[in-house]
């Protein structure tokens, strides 16, 4: 029973199983995740019990993504509409994103035309993996996406894995760039909504940003080919994505320095062997942290 518990800081983590009274004081109201009986509170789901002034609510540890505004998604294309494509980002119902809301080949700004619409295919097909920013939600509930900015769009050259996307806090950085070698980079993006893609390694922050550049950048945009990526990469890319199962599966945070720390705890060991010994390596990673 949580009574003493809501007089202290709300920002103390207290974990409640469906069934378990939160509180009996009535002063307080419920929110999701819980329901009154008599005068107390209780709840219905595993997960961490949040207070918003006199309103308390219970978030589960594993429930569908609810997106807000200016989150970074990473989604796959699951069907070409009229003026727009569905993107399965891991919610209750696909997400919307307009012809409107991407950018041309090219970097082209102008209306979208009638020759547009016909060749959406072409731009993003079924299946085509993309990274982009909620931009705002429709009356049922729908998500409407964006990828107007140059780092938004097709995703190439990598792989995705899925965490529960209540390890993936809101940060500054959702696009990381790894240099774990001379040579060798990995990108990751964490897509708030668990899903994150990791893929060999661009020019990262340090990429000239002129004008010649960003042409290249939007004609390439759209591209269906992948870059050569060698073994010692590929390699790579599959230890860093095992570092981050290993933390999911921990129920460890996913950060950009959580992810560098298993990494470099992980080089003692196989990559195949790194989900197997997901716990040691946490544990080494939290104390040369």
């Amino acid at each position: 029973m949580m009574n003493d518990a809501m007089d202290t800081d709300a920002k103390v983590m207290h974990l409640i199983t469906p069934g378990e009274t939160v509180t009996s004081d009535t002063a307080f109201m419920k929110g999701h995740g819980t329901y009154n009986d008599g005068d107390d509170l209780v709840g219905t789901v595993v997960g961490v019990v949040e207070r918003i002034n006199k309103l308390i609510s219970v978030k589960p540890f594993r429930a569908r993504y609810n997106g807000d505004i200016g989150d970074v998604v990473v989604g796959r294309i699951s069907e070409v509409t009229q003026k727009r494509w569905k993107v399965d980002i891991g919610a209750r119902q696909d997400a919307m994103l307009l012809l409107a809301a991407v950018n041309l080949p090219g970097g082209e700004l102008r209306r979208r035309s009638e020759s547009d619409e016909l060749q959406m295919r072409q731009l993003l097909a079924e299946g085509d993996m993309i990274s982009a920013e909620i931009q705002a939600f429709y009356g049922d509930g729908a998500v409407s996406l964006h990828t107007r900015s140059l780092k938004y769009g097709k995703l190439k050259s990598g792989q995705m894995i899925t965490v529960p996307s209540s390890l993936v806090k809101r940060s500054k950085a959702h696009f990381l760039h790894y240099t774990l070698a001379e040579g060798l980079k990995v990108d990751v993006i964490l897509g708030m909504n668990g899903f994150i893609w990791v893929s060999k390694g661009t020019g990262g922050p340090e990429k000239k940003d002129t004008p010649q550049q960003q042409q290249e950048d939007a004609d390439a945009l759209y591209a269906n080919v992948n870059e050569p990526i060698s073994d010692e990469e590929r390699h790579a890319i599959a230890r860093i994505s095992n570092c981050i199962l290993a933390l999911a599966r921990e129920g460890e945070f996913i950060t950009e320095a959580a992810i560098l720390h298993v990494y470099e705890a992980s080089k003692v060991i196989e990559c195949k062997d790194v989900l197997a010994n997901s716990r040691q390596l946490v544990d080494v990673a939290k104390m040369n942290a």
